[in-house]
């Protein structure tokens, strides 16, 4: 039995800020174990999910927490995994404050690859828009796809706020749909529609959004300025922290 997430990035993971038993954990559970299913992983139930987690961080809330569900199974690439073991990271959790600087990505994503809907290990491209950005001076990249329609952040999901409307990329864009995306839009309405850069350019508000960062707005998207609504930020992160609470 070989690890098959080393031989061929086949695995999940998922970023959390743990506060204990909580919605938004069962949130990112059921993302893990449903993209589990789709690749055939086997996946642990979610008590023992819990249990894992609370054994690593020893009584300590607050904190930033990676779960990876490693896949084992034999060598060869096309084989199921027979296999899933969860490998879990506890990190000092570091929130992010100031507002972000953000770029158009020079990488493009294609939208009918289907493991972009999910949160692998194989997080190559990911890695290269973010890095690309940070060497280009931005916070992250922008991704657009084949057809130069939006799709997300490196690590994050993007939320536009034009006329006192909320509107968020298609999911059919090619992205992957964040939990305190869903978070968002299980309390606020937003559109989700296919959006292109001038519905970005021509935004009053921009925010990025992932379990992480919470809500964070945009102050410039290359080198266009956005007025921050520190209002509707606050309103926005209050709804997110809601779920999280035991």
């Amino acid at each position: 039995m070989v690890n098959r997430s080393f031989f061929y990035g086949e695995g999940l993971f998922e970023t959390i800020l743990y506060k204990g038993r909580t919605k938004k954990l069962m949130r990112h559970y059921e993302r893990l174990s449903k993209s589990a299913r789709y690749f055939s992983i086997p996946c642990p139930d979610f008590e023992t999910f819990f249990r894992k987690i609370e054994a690593k961080v020893k009584g300590r809330k607050n904190v930033y927490v990676k779960v990876c569900l490693a896949s084992y199974g034999g060598p060869r690439h096309y084989e199921l995994p027979s296999k899933g073991e969860l490998k879990i990271s506890v990190y000092k959790y570091k929130p992010v404050r100031d507002p972000a600087h953000i770029c158009i990505s020079r990488i493009v994503r294609h939208s009918s690859d289907p493991t972009i809907r999910h949160k692998t290990l194989n997080y190559l491209l990911n890695l290269i828009v973010k890095r690309d950005a940070i060497q280009r001076g931005f916070y992250d990249g922008l991704m657009l796809n084949e057809g130069g329609y939006i799709t997300e952040c490196s690590s994050a999901n993007i939320i536009l706020v034009k006329k006192g409307t909320v509107y968020t990329p298609h999911k059919e864009s090619g992205l992957l749909f964040g939990t305190t995306l869903q978070t968002i839009m299980d309390k606020v309405k937003v559109e989700e529609v296919p959006l292109r850069l001038d519905d970005v350019f021509g935004a009053d508000h921009i925010f990025l959004t992932n379990s992480l960062i919470g809500i964070l707005p945009v102050k410039k998207l290359e080198d266009r300025d956005f007025p921050i609504n520190w209002d509707l930020a606050l309103y926005l992160k209050k709804l997110i922290e809601e779920e999280n609470v035991e």
